[in-house]
């Protein structure tokens, strides 16, 4: 898993902190958080999902006894096509669909020290 890291700003409480960043570096809300990260001092390692896929065992992995379907990125083409909002995949499906289009994750995925965060949540990410 190849993955970059990020020239993080020094501020207290968080400099330093090693954060896996998952993301797809056009997407508003990845550049978003991203930025609001390396404000707070997180040094953040980089992995584009498009280039660099998830498999299906490191989506199980990352998913692990959480809802699967906050994976699911509920503004994909894909997503509502399927109308995945009234009737979503089993778990199995959903982590097949997601290793195979990676745009049907729901960005960016922040993992640290064994927490994982789904999107842009400041709560979250205050919590790593």
């Amino acid at each position: 898993m190849a993955i970059t890291r990020s020239k993080a700003a020094k501020k207290p409480g968080r400099a330093g902190k090693k954060v896996q960043f998952l993301q797809k570096p056009t997407c508003t809300t990845c550049r978003k958080a991203r930025k609001y990260m390396q404000r707070r001092g997180f040094q953040l390692y980089f992995r584009d999902l498009a280039k660099q896929r998830l498999s299906p065992a490191e989506l199980e992995k990352l998913i692990g006894d959480r809802d699967y379907t906050d994976f699911l990125n509920s503004r994909n083409e894909i997503f509502r096509k399927k109308r995945m909002g009234d009737n979503p995949p089993s778990r199995r499906e959903a982590i097949q669909m997601m290793a195979k289009e990676p745009n049907l994750i729901r960005r960016p995925v922040i993992v640290a020290g064994g927490r994982v965060v789904v999107g842009f949540d400041e709560e979250g990410i205050a919590r790593l």
